[in-house]
């Protein structure tokens, strides 16, 4: 299978632009399925959301072992053959205190073995610079005159697309 090669038709600062330039083409009964929206220029941020202590952890632990303990349980449950209903529940709960409290545990005592490294909470993110809205070589000088189309005030650029410039989709995109 050959990759069809693509062009630029616009790029955006943010994917709300990208995704109303290609909803903008859709509305105009271009065949979108030749479109793609490629971010460009990724970067990882680490945002922290707070401290991590002893109680911290053991409630992270806890919830980490309940789900886990609560399936075991109730899988054995489903073994006993004359009430399966009632002893699978019972021992789903069985398992899930008891899968929380050994989470509890494993969670404080990692903790405690990273010796004060790390103890930050923090959500990981992939941010990119900028979205190209790409389409297919065969198609790519409509969608270039439709996106045009779109008010001027929105960010777009379209030099690219205008110039002529053609990449295959595994080129690096120009800086």
């Amino acid at each position: 299978m050959t990759e069809q090669a693509r062009r630029a038709v616009a790029s955006y600062s943010t994917y709300q632009e990208a995704e109303r330039a290609v909803d903008h083409l859709a509305d105009q009964g271009f065949p979108v399925q030749k479109v793609a929206i490629i971010g460009r220029d990724i970067r990882l941020v680490e945002q922290v959301v707070g401290r991590v202590g002893y109680g911290e952890a053991a409630l992270h632990g806890a919830a980490t072992g309940a789900l886990p303990g609560a399936l075991v349980g109730w899988i054995f449950g489903l073994l006993n053959w004359l009430n399966p209903v009632v002893s699978g529940l019972l021992l789903a709960l069985y398992g899930l205190i008891f899968g929380a409290v050994v989470g509890a545990l494993l969670g404080v005592l990692l903790h405690t073995a990273q010796g004060g490294r790390r103890d930050f909470a923090s959500v990981r993110s992939m941010e990119p610079s900028r979205y190209d809205v790409v389409a297919d070589e065969d198609v790519a000088d409509e969608a270039v005159r439709l996106v045009a189309g779109l008010d001027s005030g929105s960010g777009a650029n379209t030099e690219s697309a205008s110039s002529g410039s053609r990449r295959s989709r595994g080129d690096p995109a120009p800086s």
